[in-house]
């Protein structure tokens, strides 16, 4: 990637934000322009941009602007800042844990609740209402009957409503199994950060997002590169699909 100097503007549409926001990051002190063009237009370095993504990360996770300021401009000559830190992290990572776990128990009650409704829907709205209801789960939760699996990537793409066909998805799943990424959302927005510049990462995402092209269900996914590899944003009510499908990758074995 060039390592040439960029415009507001750009670390702007890099970092999905305004520039307003780049330039109250600035009065923060938190983002500092290396310079400005002659007509007076701010530009950042490269760094610039990891930069913007760590401040932005770290606000999504809970972290006030304090934390920022001491985790990004902490004197390192004093002993306190480096303890203050790890307890501000670690106090993070303990409320987001208790916040995971709640969604855990809440999913895994509302899968029983889920076949407990199967059984009311055919009692008191007949069968052919209740079949209508367990192709819903089917669809929407990955459920069948009264099994309770693990959701699988098939069942991932089956919701998807992709395009791509099976051979097709078996190359996507070569190709970006293990590979390490990020994830974060914006409003409607999943972005996905994968963390290669290899060639078959690039093109895996790339037949991804050309297999939404035409489909009703999703607005097509956009693939762009920058310094960390590759970039995959979708955006829609759907789009955490795509979240899911990228996690259960990393996490699968070849």
């Amino acid at each position: 990637m060039s390592n040439e100097a960029i415009t507001i503007g750009e670390l702007a549409k890099r970092g999905n934000v305004a520039t307003s926001l780049l330039r109250y990051y600035e009065k923060e002190k938190l983002l500092t322009p290396s310079g400005r063009t002659e007509s007076g237009y701010r530009l950042y370095s490269q760094e610039a941009e990891r930069t913007l993504r760590f401040i932005r990360s770290a606000q999504r996770y809970g972290f006030s602007l304090s934390d920022i300021k001491l985790i990004v401009g902490a004197d390192k000559e004093d002993k306190n800042h480096g303890a203050d830190i790890i307890t501000i992290a670690e106090q993070r990572f303990l409320e987001i844990e208790r916040r995971v776990t709640e969604m855990l128990v809440l999913r895994h009650e509302l899968e029983l609740f889920l076949d407990d409704l199967t059984v009311q829907v055919d009692s008191s709205a007949g069968k052919e209402a209740g079949e209508h209801y367990r192709d819903l789960v089917e669809q929407v939760c990955g459920h069948e009957g009264h099994e309770h699996k693990p959701s699988s990537l098939s069942k991932l793409v089956a919701r998807l409503h992709c395009n791509l066909a099976s051979e097709e998805w078996d190359s996507v799943f070569s190709d970006l199994r293990g590979t390490h990424l990020h994830i974060w959302r914006d409003e409607d927005t999943y972005s996905v950060q994968f963390a290669s510049h290899a060639q078959k990462v690039k093109q895996a995402l790339t037949t991804i997002a050309a297999g939404e092209q035409d489909c009703e269900a999703h607005q097509q996914p956009e693939v762009t590169e920058n310094n960390d590899g590759y970039l995959f944003r979708a955006k829609g009510d759907n789009a955490f699909l795509y979240a899911q499908l990228f996690l259960a990758l990393e996490a699968s074995e070849a």
